[in-house]
């Protein structure tokens, strides 16, 4: 079973991260969520999802909310012990969903202060898929270069862009969208989105 680890980071979005955790777990895939403080707070806001709590009671709130016990773990973004700080223990893929510029400019700066920073390295370091779906508008001349360093390094640039050409009729469709193109990015089928047609 593949192990892939979704990151949550402080920027407008979450639900794409939220959205994403649920399909990976529905098509059979081992899961490492990893919340920064700042997501927590911003999930808390944009869904009323309440995991600023101690990590043993947010532990338990998130399998109660996703269900698939045996192929979720949560992990403190402090735990620089965790397996997939590891090269050794190296996640099949990482996506940063979605990834913030202060997130972005600290991965192109190659830091790892803290779990979300050191899983992005390694998973870089062992050529594993690094995907990062920022979320920011405008975009200055810093955020692009950063962007353009963590491309050069490896990583791919997946913008929370959401088409308008399958007409989505709600906002989950909008977000449906990105979905699909993040699980396409890793060969994973999907039904989230119709393909565009000229006709």
């Amino acid at each position: 079973m593949e192990k892939i680890v979704v990151a949550v980071t402080g920027a407008s979005g979450a639900v794409y991260g939220v959205r994403l955790v649920e399909e990976l777990l529905r098509v059979g895939k081992q899961v490492v969520l990893l919340l920064s403080s700042a997501a927590r707070e911003v999930l808390r806001h944009e869904t009323g999802l309440d995991w600023c709590v101690p990590l043993v009671e947010r532990q338990q709130r998130i399998a109660a909310y996703f269900g698939f016990e045996k192929a979720l773990r949560h992990e403190d973004e402090n735990d620089l012990m965790a397996e997939v700080a590891s090269g050794s223990a190296a996640a099949d893929a990482m996506l940063v969903v979605p990834c913030s510029m202060g997130c972005v400019g600290r991965l192109a700066a190659g830091l790892s202060s803290n779990l979300i920073e050191r899983c992005a390295d390694v998973v870089l370091k062992e050529g594993r898929p690094l995907l990062l779906v920022p979320r920011e508008t405008p975009l200055n001349q810093l955020h692009l270069e950063n962007l353009l360093r963590l491309s050069r390094a490896g990583a791919r640039i997946v913008p929370a862009m959401p088409a308008f050409y399958h007409r989505p009729a709600d906002i989950e469709q909008m977000v449906d969208f990105v979905v699909g193109k993040l699980l396409e990015q890793l060969g994973i089928a999907h039904q989230l989105y119709r393909p565009w047609r000229a006709d």
